[in-house]
């Protein structure tokens, strides 16, 4: 322990009443300590002396409870262990301590299983409890990790509501077995936690396999190494062929260890479209789009405050867009080192150029032609007969390591006499000169040219077809673009077998498929061929059209997890950019549409939004573009999808656009095509929400009638999330739960959890907080295991505000700040919607200033097409209040309440009464206390209702309190009906409220009241509340003439009540009863009871 650790020592005590008797033989250890002690130490100290007595009490109660037993000395300061019979008494133990409330303190625990042995008759060793204390290691604060030995002995034997969540096999620290790990999970803890704390998990490490050893530069590494310690950005710059990009790969590995953020490869040679270079790094980053954020930005978020290694390899070709781009993340991620690549210097300020060598060529340019002429000819050997040969050879290349490759590739067919020959014929224009850059470029030059030469024209052929490749292909795709009269069908492999003997063409294995690409300096002089050859437009359309049309198939036989199409697209991505910008660049835009629409599902599901739009935009945006020139098909549907993406990232979308594609479809009569463009326009139109219905009820109505189920489940997932944000809980609920049933019955897990993203918070808006924590719950888990990170941060977002609302507030606040961490993960991701969920919690524990403070939070990060929804849950109002900021409350609230839609409305009038009472404006408060009450009946938004009528009793406690405590009555059985917690602002009304009406009313009358009011269902409890409010602008006769009150007779006498009944149900009299049926037969023009049921059935 360190000093500063020290009061630890003397604070953290154990009562003897758990130091017994060590179990022995197969035991279950809790080990657990408190995470960054002494940073709290150091920032809290007062608040960690009572949290760790508070901890010292928490854990002598619940040991014994759980038939544990601490040894005598072991775990000092901030840690303990505990020994457990039972493995199920040990997890229920650990719950317990993490449901504990420890503030500021968060444990770590791990658990693990085995044969244990005892130093002494008080203590543990050996390999047991090393593995726990590993395994405790590996947690953060909060979180409990359990071994698979562990779980195996208590998956059937869960504490009540716990499920444990796999996180994977992880090498742990110093042992040499690898562990599995499980996390012990509950809606009350924050399941959601950062990586591991394993030997690799600093970042991860992201660079790409090598198929071939690497050969000498040590001191190179060394050097650069050095080099990239002292500063933040290294050019490795160089001759195509020497080595770059092996001796970056090469010291990205050594410098991985200990960096936080990670190292990561990026690979620019494929990209042709300087727009594309920051939406590779975010891909290779694992970056969804987010809305109101450009991919730049994006990634900026990302990078800041993290410690990582950017490799950017081959930045030759897009100098400008690697500046521009490097300049920014530079500038805001002063942790970040960049490793480049390129054939020439970048030009940023800071940057050191380090230009590559060629290998030696009497000591490393040998070694590395001896190593690969055996991957040739393995009996391949360097002996005193052949040295002077192989040391001509390298000397003839410069020592460039490409060339070397390709010379020694030649071994299997020629003797090395025959290689020296050959490429003295081909260097024969280079006698003399000096051994400048420019001769090392000749020199490969000359070495490719060689070995090109040495090719028969079959290979030849195939050879410059293969470059139109980009990044890699497989065997269908060398088939469809390099085969033809001059190659047939049946050589192909044969040649292409060829072509990767001579190391002309790399083979290598991509998830159990065999898949082929050329070194880009090879590449390079293929397309120089190819241009030459005269057939470099045929070749590039038939690697179009291949594409093409192998998208356009695999989406249409592709089920609802996108498969086979994503899986296919992710790894073609390249050639698939290269064909779009081919179709684009030819003016062949039928087929840049048709392609960009076929991976639809590879731009929702994955997160591709931004590319998913400019690809679409590159053709929208074309001078030459016009929609008569292409199928009326093609562009109606590109319309739809497109507009579609554009909603998910809030950038600008056009109605109009989608309405003449949908008068255009209609005229088509495809029925399919129809439904599409529906869908878009029922998106498009959520600020009109019956507009919207209409679009929605249209397109659910066509795809049932032609069978159409995987876009009927589309309709019904947009259709709960739109009717979510117009606040109307009801409809998103019914659609909500049809899109996820019929999503999950057809496979589509992602539209399925997207549905239940907002169902959560369409149930919770209704008050059915218990559904929506097992729907939220579901949810967030299912998203982390599937590595959703988009849906898991949504989910996050909505569980935070049901717990809060369920009274976990603590966990309310994790889930919201595990969505902000996972939304960082994914370089910031809605983080507005997060921050009001903090805001939230913050209200819920009693801390305005942090509420206002996390509204503000909200705010800065949200977006101009965003900003209604999130000021529709903001309760920016309720903290001004608090803060006693009664301007700023009135100013928020007054905007508010006049903007937001549906069910939100009623948060919004329950803070601008608030603050109207502060301001003491009765009236008005009184006013949007009834206009709440109305919304909410109407919408079935019942989440806010008992705070409304508990506002009501706080109006009516000095003049009516009868009425008062028969309000607050109903608003208790309606939060224990919903299972909500009062916040502690509400909570100072209600108990006014209650000492006002104590005090005016005997306690009879007071508890007869009480009990009438939390008799009341909802539905009365409304009626009750509006009862006698004016009926301004009421007609004199007929059915919208009638009053709330006499609305309540008229369904009681329905359901067959006597007047007694009626009067007792109303707290009224039966004479007042008899007057209001009066009333109401004269308004109705009837005379009878029977008459007035007749009329209620056509009404109620």
């Amino acid at each position: 322990m360190s000093a500063i650790e020290s009061p630890a020592e003397t604070l953290l005590t154990w009562s003897e009443q758990i130091v017994g008797e060590l179990p022995t033989g197969t035991v279950t250890l809790l080990l657990a300590d408190v995470e960054g002690s002494t940073r709290l130490w150091e920032t809290q100290s007062e608040s960690m002396a009572a949290a760790l007595d508070q901890l010292n009490r928490t854990v002598d109660d619940l040991v014994p409870t759980h038939g544990g037993v601490r040894p005598v000395e072991q775990g000092e300061g901030d840690s303990f262990v505990v020994a457990f019979a039972r493995a199920s008494d040990a997890v229920a133990c650990a719950l317990q301590l993490q449901l504990a409330e420890l503030a500021p303190i968060r444990l770590r625990i791990g658990l693990h299983t085995g044969e244990v042995q005892l130093r002494d008759t008080g203590n543990y060793m050996g390999p047991t409890i090393n593995r726990a204390a590993r395994l405790r290691d590996l947690g953060h604060g909060g979180q409990t990790v359990l071994s698979g030995a562990t779980e195996q002995l208590v998956v059937d034997r869960l504490p009540e509501g716990a499920w444990l969540s796999d996180l994977g096999v992880h090498q742990l620290r110093d042992l040499p077995r690898p562990e599995r790990v499980v996390q012990l999970s509950h809606p009350g803890l924050r399941n959601d936690f950062p990586a591991l704390r394993t030997v690799n998990a600093a970042g991860g490490r992201h660079l790409p396999a090598q198929l071939t050893s690497f050969i000498g530069r040590d001191s190179q590494i060394d050097d650069v190494e050095r080099v990239l310690k002292q500063n933040r950005l290294v050019t490795l710059t160089g001759s195509g062929g020497v080595g770059k990009t092996r001796l970056a790969v090469r010291i990205a590995e050594h410098l991985s260890e200990g960096l936080t953020g990670g190292t990561w490869f990026v690979d620019l040679a494929p990209i042709t479209n300087p727009l594309v270079v920051p939406i590779v790094l975010a891909r290779t980053l694992g970056l969804a789009d987010q809305p109101g954020r450009s991919t730049r930005e994006a990634v900026a978020r990302f990078v800041r405050n993290r410690q990582m290694l950017l490799v950017l390899d081959n930045c030759e070709h897009m100098l400008d867009a690697c500046t521009e781009l490097l300049v920014e993340l530079l500038d805001v991620g002063q942790e970040v080192t960049v490793l480049a690549t390129s054939r020439e210097p970048l030009g940023i300020a800071g940057e050191v150029i380090w230009r590559v060598p060629s290998l030696s060529v009497d000591g490393e340019a040998i070694e590395l032609f001896v190593d690969r002429a055996r991957r040739t000819r393995p009996d391949f050997g360097l002996s005193e007969a052949n040295s002077s040969a192989v040391a001509e050879i390298c000397r003839r290349l410069d020592g460039m390591p490409l060339a070397i490759e390709l010379a020694a590739a030649r071994t299997r067919t020629l003797s090395l006499t025959q290689i020296v020959d050959g490429l003295h014929h081909s260097f024969r224009l280079l006698a003399g000169g000096a051994r400048t850059a420019v001769r090392r470029q000749q020199t490969l030059r000359a070495s490719i040219d060689w070995s090109h030469t040495m090719l028969t024209d079959p290979e030849r052929i195939l050879f410059r077809r293969l470059a139109a490749f980009m990044g890699g292909f497989d065997l269908n795709a060398a088939d469809a673009v390099g085969a033809d009269a001059d190659v047939e069908h049946f050589q192909l492999i044969d040649l292409l077998g060829l072509l990767v003997d001579k190391s002309l063409v790399v083979a290598e294995e991509v998830q159990g498929n065999m898949r082929y690409r050329l070194l880009e300096t090879v590449r390079q002089y293929g397309l120089e061929k190819l241009t030459e050859s005269g057939e470099a437009e045929t070749v590039r359309n038939r690697h179009r059209d291949h594409y093409t049309e192998a998208a356009v198939e695999l989406a249409a036989r592709s089920g609802g997890d996108g498969a086979p199409l994503i899986p296919w697209a992710e790894i073609e991505m390249d050639n698939l950019r290269a064909a779009h910008t081919w179709s684009c660049d030819s003016g062949n835009f039928e087929a840049a549409l048709r392609l960009v629409s076929a991976l639809q599902r590879l731009w929702v599901i994955r997160g591709r939004f931004r590319e998913g739009v400019a690809g679409f935009g590159a053709v929208f945006n074309d001078a030459r573009y016009r929609d008569e020139d292409v199928a009326p098909a093609t562009w109606i549907r590109a319309v739809a999808n497109a507009e579609l993406l554009a909603v998910w990232i809030s950038v600008p979308t056009s109605l109009q656009r989608a309405q003449y594609a949908l008068a255009a479809a209609r005229a088509l009569d495809e029925q399919a095509l129809v439904t599409q463009i529906l869908l878009t326009c029922g998106l498009l139109s959520m600020n009109d929400s019956d507009l919207a219905g209409e679009y929605f009820a249209e397109a659910a109505g066509l795809a049932r009638a032609t069978g159409d189920s995987a876009t009927l489940y589309h309709v019904y997932c947009y259709e709960c999330f739109v009717t979510n944000v117009v606040g109307d809980p009801r409809a998103s609920e019914a659609a909500g739960e049809l899109g996820r049933d019929l999503a999950d019955a057809l496979g589509d897990s992602f539209m399925s959890r997207y549905s239940r993203t907002f169902l959560t918070g369409s149930l919770g808006l209704q008050g059915k907080l218990s559904e929506a924590l097992a729907v939220g719950s579901q949810l967030v888990e299912e998203a982390r295991g599937a590595e959703d990170r988009p849906m898991q941060a949504f989910g996050l977002m909505a569980l935070a505000q049901v717990l809060t609302f369920t009274g976990n507030v603590a966990g309310g606040r994790a889930a919201a700040e595990a969505a902000l961490e996972v939304g960082a993960s994914l370089g910031g991701f809605h983080d507005d919607t997060a921050y009001l969920a903090v805001a939230t919690a913050a209200l819920a524990a009693g801390d305005a200033q942090a509420a206002r403070t996390a509204c503000e939070d909200a705010r800065r990060h949200t977006t101009p097409l965003k900003e209604l929804f999130v000021r529709s849950l903001l309760p920016m109002a309720e903290a001004a209040l608090e803060c006693g900021d009664i301007a700023a409350a009135r100013r928020w609230a007054d905007e508010t309440a006049g903007v937001v839609p549906g069910s939100y409305r009623v948060q919004a009038l329950n803070a601008r009464a608030r603050v109207a009472v502060a301001q003491s404006e009765l009236h008005q408060a009184d006013s949007d206390l009834h206009d709440a009450v109305t919304v909410a009946e109407r919408t079935g938004g019942y989440l806010r209702l008992p705070e409304t009528l508990e506002c009501l009793a706080g109006l009516a406690a000095d003049d009516n309190p009868v009425h008062a405590v028969r309000l607050l009555g109903a608003a208790d059985a309606m939060r224990r009906r919903h299972g909500s917690t009062r916040f502690p602002h509400v909570q100072v009304t209600c108990e006014a409220a209650l000492a006002t009406a104590r005090e005016a009313l005997s306690t009879n009358v007071f508890d007869t009241a009480w009990t009438e009011g939390t008799a009341l269902s909802t539905s009365e409890a409304i009626n009750y509340a509006q009862r006698g409010r004016g009926a301004r602008g009421r007609p004199a006769s007929g059915w919208e003439s009638l009053t709330p009150s006499e609305l309540d007779v008229v369904r009681l006498v329905s359901e067959g009540l006597s007047n007694r009944d009626i009067a007792v149900r109303l707290f009224v009299s039966p004479r007042t009863v008899q007057s209001h049926l009066t009333h109401v037969y004269a308004k109705l023009g009837i005379s009878s009871r029977v008459q007035l049921v007749q009329e209620a059935a056509r009404h109620i």
